[in-house]
């Protein structure tokens, strides 16, 4: 077909099949580390126990999608593609405003445990995934993020691609999944204005249309190849300001390496509050008292996250004014600051009242590119002390070092109730994969740390 008559998804096939390279390995490995210490994390959370009997044992032979409990891998995305949110530390585009990761890399793993691919096959198939991820929502639209869920409505895609990269589609069938996946795609915000866990669920379902689009592929069922720009596609019934070429723009280098890490457990929106607040902290004069806190960031993170009296953990982790007062509390942030109790500490609270919140247009006129915010330590004697962010630590401008990951995703590890010495001898596996390392290594390690027992 020539390329100008070529749908989106047809054009995008053919960028997604081409060669992935040692650098975008080594990123998909990084960034499976901290998939994994955030899923492990979760395991203690009451929705892995809820979701758990769904999941079916099938007979030995074949590997789960995570750990040594024999499961069907479809009906284990379930589970583990809805973990990999709930501490809300996963990573994020910030032009596509999504996480990539929590839904493209159950996938991947599931398919390539599944089909008895190789590492390198598996780091392919995240690059690959997160690639048809963050094209499709960056052409989605700020229109579509104020009602729909992007990295539900993106991911489907993301995990289509990831799964038919293990499955060696050609260009057509690879077509036909995207069709597929993106013809039931997306998830709508309202579940954030109530005390649910359907966030996440939105991910194992991306995860899972992905799955199955892939499979439906492989066996020769057709998808709409014009899901996203046609009459009645995707993007004219969900987006009224889409950029279908973002979709196909650009050439380059991977997408997988402007993907950021979140190394505090809150929205992503609170993070460049919270680097002000540690850097005007670091610099209050010796002695000196605060006596009230003004935010200045964009307008997004302000409609998200503007919660004064947050009353359990998922609203606790959506409070800019919680972030910053358990900042100036605790000091560096910790799991242990976002939960229940932690909402109750009377200091805390206290802290809350005395934060004001405005917009900062120019932040707003940067975001979604960069997500920034300005903070204003007021003290009792009347001087200020000012700090700004353009970019958070995470960013690709503010990167975490490997080690960095790697230790946040210790820390993941053993709040879900994982040893250190367990956690840092799976993660060593994930890592060596992008040097030849073995899966059947990553499995042996991974059976010990089942989630689903």
């Amino acid at each position: 077909m020539p390329a100008s008559s070529a749908s989106l998804t047809e054009q995008l096939a053919r960028r997604l099949r081409q060669p992935v390279d040692a650098p975008a390995r080594r990123r998909a490995a990084l960034l499976m580390v901290d998939w994994l210490g955030c899923a492990l994390g979760a395991s203690r959370y009451p929705l892995a126990a809820q979701l758990r009997p769904l999941v079916r044992a099938q007979p030995p032979g074949r590997a789960a999608a995570l750990g040594a409990g024999r499961r069907d891998a479809g009906d284990a995305l379930l589970l583990n593609a809805a973990l990999g949110n709930v501490l809300e530390m996963d990573d994020v585009h910030r032009g596509a405003i999504l996480h990539p990761g929590p839904v493209v890399i159950p996938v991947a793993l599931a398919a390539a445990q599944a089909e008895g691919a190789d590492g390198a096959a598996l780091l392919d198939a995240v690059v690959r995934g997160y690639e048809a991820t963050i094209r499709i929502g960056r052409a989605l639209g700020r229109g579509h993020y104020r009602y729909w869920h992007p990295t539900s409505t993106a991911g489907a895609f993301g995990a289509a691609a990831a799964a038919g990269s293990i499955l060696r589609l050609d260009d057509d069938a690879l077509a036909d999944a995207l069709g597929t996946a993106g013809s039931r795609t997306g998830g709508l915000w309202q579940m954030r204005h109530e005390p649910v866990p359907t966030k996440s669920l939105h991910n194992a379902e991306a995860a899972r249309s992905g799955w199955l689009a892939a499979k439906l592929a492989l066996a020769g069922v057709r998808g709409p190849r014009r899901i996203l720009e046609g009459e009645q596609g995707l993007f004219a019934a969900t987006a009224p300001d889409a950029d279908p070429l973002a979709v196909v723009a650009g050439g380059g280098d991977w997408l997988i390496h402007d993907t950021s890490l979140k190394p505090w457990p809150a929205c992503r929106h609170a993070h460049p509050a919270i680097d002000a607040m540690r850097d005007a902290m670091a610099g209050l004069p010796p002695g000196a008292r605060i006596d009230g806190v003004e935010l200045w960031t964009y307008a997004e993170a302000l409609r998200f996250c503007d919660r004064p009296e947050p009353r359990d953990e998922a609203q606790a982790k959506f409070s800019l004014q919680h972030a910053l007062a358990s900042v100036l509390v605790h000091g560096r942030p910790q799991l242990a600051h976002y939960t229940a109790e932690a909402c109750g500490d009377a200091e805390v609270a206290a802290w809350r009242g005395r934060i004001v919140l405005a917009e900062d247009a120019a932040a707003s006129a940067r975001f979604p590119a960069h997500y920034g915010a300005r903070v204003r330590l007021r003290l009792e004697d009347g001087r200020c002390v000012e700090a700004g962010r353009v970019d958070a630590w995470g960013d690709p401008e503010c990167p975490m070092q490997p080690d960095e990951v790697v230790a946040k995703a210790v820390e993941l590890a053993r709040w879900g109730g994982i040893s250190a010495g367990l956690a840092q001898s799976l993660f060593g596996q994930v890592r060596a994969l992008a040097d030849g390392g073995s899966l059947d290594g990553l499995d042996t390690v991974l059976a010990r740390v089942d989630p689903c027992d």
